[in-house]
């Protein structure tokens, strides 16, 4: 799978090592950086991610700040992406199952190493229920339509 990644400054060693993990699963890896605690605004990286996964060159992205709440907010405001700012392994599975979530937006202040390792982990393994989730998915995606830039 193709794989767009990016961090702010408050998430970059966690994106070092995540960046690692998904190229030893055999994923193919865009890096965005950033690469150092230097601070950084978060939306540049989310932006980027979300591009990625919007015009498809990856099929999912994975972004990482301090609380995945900023890199969310700014991933979906670009169309087509569906971001979702998770704390926990069980959000993370439901917000592919149920949401067709595209992008996976995780806090590194909020969440440890290990919790954060077992999201993205099984975020990449669940696969999209479908059924009566489609119909608000659907919903969801044509409210990009209604975006006036």
């Amino acid at each position: 799978m193709k794989i767009a990644v990016g961090a702010d400054h408050a998430g970059w060693k966690e994106k070092k090592w995540l960046v690692e993990h998904l190229r030893r699963l055999r994923h193919e890896v865009t890096d965005f950086g950033t690469d150092s605690e230097e601070p950084c605004d978060y939306a540049d990286y989310a932006v980027m991610v979300a591009h990625a996964v919007s015009d498809g060159r990856c099929q999912r992205g994975l972004l990482v700040c301090g609380t995945g709440l900023g890199m969310s907010m700014a991933a979906n405001k670009i169309k087509g992406v569906r971001a979702a700012a998770c704390q926990s392994v069980d959000a993370a599975r439901y917000s592919r199952t149920h949401n067709d979530a595209n992008v996976l937006c995780v806090g590194s202040r909020l969440t440890s190493s290990q919790t954060i390792r077992e999201m993205v982990d099984v975020w990449l393994a669940s696969t999209v229920e479908g059924g009566r989730h489609q119909q608000r998915v659907d919903k969801i995606n044509k409210l990009d339509e209604s975006r006036r830039c």
